[in-house]
C-alpha cells in the first residue's frame, strides 16, 4: 500500500465518519433492526443527514477552531498531548447527541431506543479511547472500525439478517485495510491498533447482546 492511498483511506473512513455509515447501512438495509421501519425514506434520509450533522460536521468545526487558533498542531491530531480537548469536545458532542436521540426527540418522533443506544455505545467509545490517550496513542480509526464490525456482525449472528452480511464483510475488509494504512503512515503501532480495534468491538458487542 502506497502512501497517499493510506491517507485516502484514513479520510474517507475518519472515526467520526463511520458512524454515519453503519447508521446508513442500517436505516437502509435493516431497518426493523434500529426501530425506523415505519418511517418514510426521506424521514430517514433527514434523520442520517442530522446524525451526519452532529457526529461529524460539529466536531469537525471545532476541531478546525481548535487548529486555528493554534490549540492543536494539525487537524489530524497527531501529537498525543493535543488530543485532550478535541476528544473532550467529541464526547460532549456525541453525549448531547445521545441525548438528543434517545430522550428528548424519541417521543416527540417516535423514534425507537435503538438509536440512542447505539450512539451511547460510540460515545462510550471514545470516553474509553480519550481516557486512553491521555497516556498512550491508541488508534482512533481502530476503534471505530471495529465498532463497525461489532455493531454489524452482532447483529447480523444475533437477529440472523441476511441483508447485512455483505455489509459485514466489506467492513471487515476495509478495517483490515484501514489498519494497514494507519500503520503504513506510521500514525499508529501494531498494539495501538490492535487495542483501539477490540476496544470498538468489544464495546458494539455488549451493546447489542445485553440491550437489544
Amino acid at each position: 500500500m502506497n502512501s497517499r492511498l493510506a491517507l485516502y483511506l484514513s479520510v474517507v473512513f475518519h472515526p467520526l465518519l463511520i458512524t454515519t455509515y453503519v447508521f446508513g447501512i442500517l436505516f437502509y438495509q435493516s431497518p426493523d433492526l434500529v426501530g425506523v421501519s415505519a418511517l418514510e425514506p426521506a424521514t430517514l434520509g433527514s434523520i442520517l443527514l442530522l446524525l451526519f450533522m452532529n457526529t461529524f460536521v460539529a466536531p469537525s468545526i471545532i476541531v478546525f477552531y481548535m487548529h486555528r487558533f493554534g490549540l492543536i498542531s494539525s487537524l489530524h491530531i497527531d501529537h498525543l498531548p493535543e488530543r485532550r480537548w478535541p476528544y473532550l469536545s467529541t464526547i460532549l458532542i456525541y453525549a448531547a447527541t445521545t441525548f438528543f436521540f434517545g430522550w428528548y426527540l424519541q417521543p416527540i418522533a417516535n423514534l425507537a431506543p435503538q438509536i440512542g443506544l447505539l450512539l451511547g455505545s460510540v460515545t462510550l467509545s471514545l470516553m474509553v479511547v480519550a481516557v486512553v490517550s491521555l497516556n498512550w496513542k491508541i488508534s482512533a480509526h481502530a476503534t471505530g472500525m471495529g465498532g463497525a464490525v461489532g455493531i454489524l456482525g452482532s447483529l447480523f449472528l444475533r437477529f440472523q439478517d441476511q441483508a447485512l452480511l455483505p455489509y459485514l464483510l466489506v467492513t471487515i475488509i476495509l478495517a483490515g485495510a484501514l489498519v494497514s494504512a494507519r500503520l503504513k503512515l506510521n500514525a499508529h503501532t501494531p498494539p495501538q491498533t490492535l487495542a483501539g480495534f477490540a476496544t470498538g468491538l468489544l464495546i458494539a458487542m455488549v451493546t447489542i447482546y445485553e440491550f437489544f
